[in-house]
């Protein structure tokens, strides 16, 4: 597919929450600019966005579609979840809230939660920063920012002290919402943080820095802040545990994903103990969730019985979209809004918000 063809495929965030056929917009939409749009009725309706389907704008088809079969009681369930979205404002936290979002099982769904869940606040009208610390850099390719070897990135911030102000970057196809990139620099990184001086404290000083500096400057505080990790427990992940306030950790439905759980626990325990105090899990997320399989509700059942307060009611299904947004550099918010996977992440950022 050509440049031209993928540009033309864009579709802005939150342009819609209704079913994948036909559906009413929000009752206030936002443009590609980040601003609000106004007012929207909800029996108004728009033309499809789906890409294998085109139907004239005549209404909700869900209205017409007998629901005994298993197909069109999924499409009703989506509905209705899209609908109880609707108008809902998300509300500004008291203070930035910093997340690290860390597994060190790999393939988990890391990188994907940071950026959708980032896209889905910022979309909102909250600002929001991601911070890439992930050598591979995959939280920078979806959210559309270069992060060659010749680009300024987090590495030099952690390494070289260069001010973070200067290596963020915004978000092409969202407002309110800036990345500061990873390249393959920070492969390296977790070496050269072992002379220096406060190596688990290099990232926290640098966010407090950057953050009275907007402050200065007249610039709106950020609201939210998200770190994607390294599926390790290294340096840089410390050094995120160390800047963080929250962690949310995204747990695939599968045996695996127990077992580095309780892992993952007792190294939050230990940055509890002797370098961050004030950290917490606070938040769960179910990912690659297949209904299909006894397992996947198996693992599900045990994860929120052994953490009901922490686990998210939002379960991120498998889903094709979530998989394809990366290759044209978007997030699935922007890719295709009206997808289940985009849906879920609309869901598990409200949630967030609302906590």
């Amino acid at each position: 597919m050509s440049s031209s063809e993928a540009s033309a495929q864009r579709i802005p965030p939150f342009v819609s929450l209704g079913s994948a056929r036909a559906f009413s917009a929000p009752a206030a939409a936002h443009d590609f600019s980040g601003k609000q749009t106004g007012s929207v009725s909800r029996g108004a309706t728009i033309a499809s966005v789906s890409r294998e389907t085109s139907v004239s704008p005549i209404g909700n088809v869900l209205d017409s579609i007998d629901d005994s079969s298993p197909i069109a009681r999924e499409l009703a369930h989506e509905n209705r979840r899209r609908e109880r979205l609707l108008g809902r404002e998300l509300p500004k936290p008291e203070h930035t809230r910093i997340f690290t979002v860390s597994n060190q099982k790999g393939g988990v769904g890391k990188t994907t939660t940071t950026v959708n869940i980032a896209a889905a606040l910022a979309a909102a009208g909250l600002n929001v920063l991601v911070i890439d610390i992930d050598p591979q850099g995959n939280a920078s390719t979806a959210l559309g920012i270069e992060h060659h070897a010749d680009v300024d990135s987090i590495y030099d911030v952690l390494i070289n002290d260069l001010p973070l102000k200067d290596v963020v970057a915004p978000c092409p196809d969202i407002a309110n919402l800036i990345c500061a990139p990873a390249t393959i620099h920070l492969a390296g990184a977790e070496i050269e943080l072992v002379s220096l001086v406060a190596r688990e404290q290099r990232l926290r000083r640098a966010i407090d820095v950057y953050s009275k500096e907007r402050v200065k400057n007249g610039e709106e505080r950020l609201d939210y802040i998200f770190i994607d990790c390294p599926p390790s427990l290294g340096l840089l992940t410390v050094n995120a545990f160390c800047a963080a306030n929250e962690v949310l950790i995204p747990i695939q439905c599968e045996y695996y994903a127990l077992e580095g759980l309780s892992q993952l626990l007792k190294n939050i325990e230990m940055i509890q103990k002797h370098l961050n105090a004030d950290l917490v899990v606070s938040t769960i997320l179910l990912t690659m969730y297949d209904g299909r399989t006894n397992l996947a509700a198996q693992v599900a059942a045990e994860v929120r019985q052994h953490f009901p307060e922490k686990v998210l009611g939002a379960v991120v299904p498998r889903s094709v979209r979530i998989s394809e947004a990366p290759s044209y550099q978007q997030t699935v918010m922007t890719y295709d809004p009206s997808s289940s996977g985009a849906l879920s992440y609309l869901e598990a950022a409200s949630e967030i918000a609302e906590r």
